[in-house]
Formats: C-alpha cells, sequence, structure tokens
C-alpha cells in the first residue's frame, strides 16, 4: 500500500506534539501575542464568577488576562513545561487559576461545566480536528460562548507555517492546522454545535529589535523552528532561516531596521446551541 494511503497514527502525532511544544521556551514567542489575548478576553467579555477555560493555554496569556476579572479559570496544555511556566506566573500575579496537563482532544472536566471557552493558536494544533472540536463544545454550557484566534491560510500565518512546511513537510494525510483559520473549516467543525457563528478578521503585532533579533527568537526558543532545523540539519538551515527572514521582512510595517511585525488572525464567535 502506498505510504500516501495510509491514515495517520493520531496518538503518535500528538505525542510528537507534546515534544515539539515542550522544545525551547515558548513564552519568549507567546510574550508578542499577550495583546491578541487581551483582544480576545474583551470579546468574550467573561464577568466576574463565570467559569472560563483556555485550551492549550501556552504559558497562560489568556488565564491570566480572565482571572484578573474575578473569573473562575481553568486552562490545560500538553506541555508541562508551558505549564509550569503559566502557573509561575499567576504565582507571581496572586491570582488562583487551575492549571492542568492535559490533550485539547481529551479534556478532563464534564460536560458543560464552562460559561466560555477560549484559545488562541493552540487547538489548531491538535492532529484529531474533530475530536478536538468535539471538546471545545462538550464542556461549554448552552448558550456560552467558543472564542478563539487561529492563524489563516493567506496573511502571516500562511506564510509562516508554510515556510515551515516547504523544509521539513509535516507527515502525509494530516489536516493542515490553518483550516481553523477558515471560516469553511470552523462551520465544518462547530457548525453542529452551534447556533451562531462570527467571524472577524483582526491584526496583531509583534515587536522585535531586528528581522536578524526575530529569527534568533524563532530558532532558540519556538518548538515547530526547532523541528524544523532539526529536520533539516546543517545542509538546509541556511536555507529555512532565509525564508522565515523573508517572512518577516515581507509583514514588517517598520522602516528604521526595528520589527514592528503584522500578524492577522481570524477571530471567532460561536455560542453553543
Amino acid at each position: 500500500m502506498s505510504s500516501e494511503n495510509v491514515a495517520p497514527d493520531l496518538r503518535e502525532l500528538t505525542d510528537r506534539g507534546r515534544e515539539v511544544w515542550s522544545s525551547g521556551d515558548f513564552n519568549e514567542i507567546a510574550r508578542q501575542t499577550m495583546m491578541i489575548a487581551e483582544d480576545l478576553c474583551r470579546v468574550a467579555d467573561p464577568w466576574p464568577g463565570q467559569a472560563v477555560l483556555d485550551v492549550a493555554c501556552g504559558s497562560g496569556n489568556i488565564a491570566l488576562v480572565a482571572a484578573r476579572r474575578y473569573c473562575n479559570v481553568s486552562g490545560i496544555d500538553i506541555a508541562p513545561n508551558l505549564i509550569e511556566r503559566a502557573q509561575s506566573r499567576a504565582t507571581a500575579d496572586g491570582l488562583q487559576i487551575d492549571f492542568r496537563v492535559a490533550d485539547a482532544q481529551e479534556l478532563p472536566f464534564p460536560d458543560a461545566g464552562f460559561d466560555i471557552v477560549t484559545s488562541a493558536f493552540g487547538v489548531m494544533f491538535a492532529p484529531d480536528q474533530d475530536k478536538a472540536a468535539d471538546e471545545l463544545a462538550r464542556v461549554c454550557r448552552p448558550g456560552g460562548r467558543i472564542v478563539m484566534a487561529n492563524w489563516m491560510p493567506e496573511a502571516f500565518g500562511g506564510d509562516f507555517f508554510g515556510a515551515h512546511a516547504r523544509h521539513a513537510p509535516p507527515p502525509s494525510g494530516t489536516a493542515s492546522p490553518l483550516r481553523w483559520g477558515t471560516e469553511a473549516g470552523v462551520h465544518e467543525l462547530l457548525g453542529e454545535y452551534c447556533r451562531d457563528i462570527t467571524f472577524e478578521r483582526r491584526a496583531g503585532y509583534a515587536y522585535y529589535r531586528s528581522v536578524g533579533h526575530a529569527l534568533d527568537l524563532f530558532q532558540r526558543y519556538f518548538g515547530p523552528t526547532i523541528r524544523a532545523l532539526n529536520v533539516v540539519g546543517e545542509e538546509g538551515a541556511d536555507a529555512l532561516r532565509s525564508d522565515l527572514a523573508e517572512v518577516f521582512e515581507k509583514h514588517n510595517t517598520a522602516n528604521d531596521g526595528t520589527v514592528v511585525m503584522r500578524t492577522d488572525y481570524l477571530l471567532t464567535i460561536a455560542t453553543r446551541a
């Protein structure tokens, strides 16, 4: 049988994803998406006392913003080191947040337990997209909201992850994470569970001293870039770095040698039926 016809092993892909996101220190990258976390929380608008779950929370950006509103907040991520970092940030702020190491495809929470379920650039990387969507809907109460920020196939997300895929292709048969960054994809994944889904294309911005500074941070701290560099080896590393630098330059809005990189994303607001 051709390898192209073999279905991917989703459990193996999940384990591989855990290794990827546990490498480096994603918090060094996630600090540049804090403005998006704040934007997402303004849209979700959780009230004091409401139950909020941030899925694939990374180092805790959204969870921290929601907890400052005196919500009852939980956050899960597949990478233990990111949960440790998220907990340390919460402790430093004096915030009580239920952080757990867990899989977005198997959430350790009861049905309809949350008023608001969020994810920013997290759930989109779960290999079993249908199962992840099922879980988001399962834990959200009727009338509650699922609010997400996802990279789109166009704009920064498509260029950035496309550069990685050209040099270190994903396993055959896997669905693109960028499906979550399309209206059609979200309707396919969440449409049966939600009575209303709205979308808005929004802009975030990431700030670096220079293109070289941005490139250095990603190759040192960002799991997918670390993985891609390991795949291509020394002989392919320069070409990968060159393509990534080209992406940073393309989306840079500054003209003084620094980087103010525009990172457009798709905001999704879905009301649970």
